[in-house]
């Protein structure tokens, strides 16, 4: 079956699907969700890149891998479907949201809203096992996900956010001439309070974009969302 994505991120990245790794990595998800339970849903792997063509990225908030998990993981990094429990880590960020730009706690953590005004809610991998972190690294994933990265890169005015050691890992593949870094340690709640709070990643994020002329991100997320708005 031939990846699709219904926007321009399909040129971008069809280079990628005529490799020999994209091939053997297809092959070893079709066998994962066949025998056993993967996340996210098949027809939600790339969701992030359908909601965010390449052309329109301003900002890229990388993750490791999806939630493991029910019901979580749809596709985007961080971000859950209407209806699931805010998890410890988005919890997190919400709390630095709040003391850095004046976020009003919501009571979801559906991150549509960032993702259609440009924020590419990326992943290092985009899927895995139920109930095992990481189980799907090395498995392909990484190689595609640099392959836009370097894009992301080279086309330039993109500014990358790299929570933890798997995403700061990234930073060698971006050209800080042209895009602007932001890290800090991941905001899971082990970590948190060890360089994660005060770091202020949005309003940072809003300052180099309007440095560049381009519209800032409004992170004030709806204050509900109903499960029928789920991926519509």
């Amino acid at each position: 079956m031939k990846t699709i994505i219904h926007n321009d991120w399909q040129t971008v990245l069809a280079p990628e699907f005529e490799k020999p790794y994209y091939g053997q990595l297809h092959a070893f998800l079709k066998e994962e969700y066949q025998t056993t339970t993967v996340y996210p849903e098949m027809h939600h792997i790339f969701q992030a890149f359908e909601w965010t063509p390449f052309k329109d990225v301003k900002v890229v908030i990388l993750g490791q891998d999806p939630y493991h998990g029910p019901h979580q993981a749809h596709g985007c990094s961080f971000s859950v479907l209407p209806g699931v429990k805010v998890p410890p880590s988005l919890r997190n960020i919400y709390q630095e949201l709040t003391t850095d730009v004046g976020f009003q706690p919501v009571n979801h953590g559906y991150l549509k809203a960032w993702a259609t005004q440009g924020v590419f809610l990326l992943n290092t991998v985009l899927t895995v096992r139920d109930g095992q972190a990481n189980s799907h690294r090395n498995q392909g994933w990484e190689q595609l996900t640099d392959a836009a990265i370097a894009a992301l890169s080279e086309r330039g005015g993109v500014v990358f956010i790299l929570w933890g050691n798997a995403a700061k890992a990234k930073r060698t593949l971006i050209d800080e001439q042209t895009n602007a870094v932001l890290t800090a340690v991941h905001p899971s709640p082990l970590s948190a309070y060890h360089g994660f709070f005060g770091t202020k990643p949005f309003s940072q994020t809003n300052q180099f974009l309007e440095g560049w002329h381009q519209t800032p991100i409004d992170w004030q997320l709806p204050l509900n969302v109903q499960k029928d708005e789920a991926l519509s």
